[in-house]
């Protein structure tokens, strides 16, 4: 399925965010998840359905200086 991942059509084969998380071998510490302008809390990742076109942004903590 093609879902806009950050602003950019994205196939994958992922039907949670968890599972998308992992595809893209995202590390959950220090990152958070929005579905359809809606923050995903960790704890819902695991549930949280993915659909043809939904909207994901995936921000993660980045250290340095």
């Amino acid at each position: 399925m093609i879902l806009i991942l950050n602003g950019q059509p994205y196939d994958t084969a992922a039907d949670t965010v968890a599972q998308l998380l992992k595809e893209k071998d995202i590390a959950p510490e220090g990152t958070a998840v929005a579905v359809t302008e809606q923050v995903i809390p960790r704890s819902q990742w695991e549930t949280t359905p993915l659909n043809e076109g939904t909207a994901v942004e995936i921000l993660t903590a980045v250290q340095g200086g």
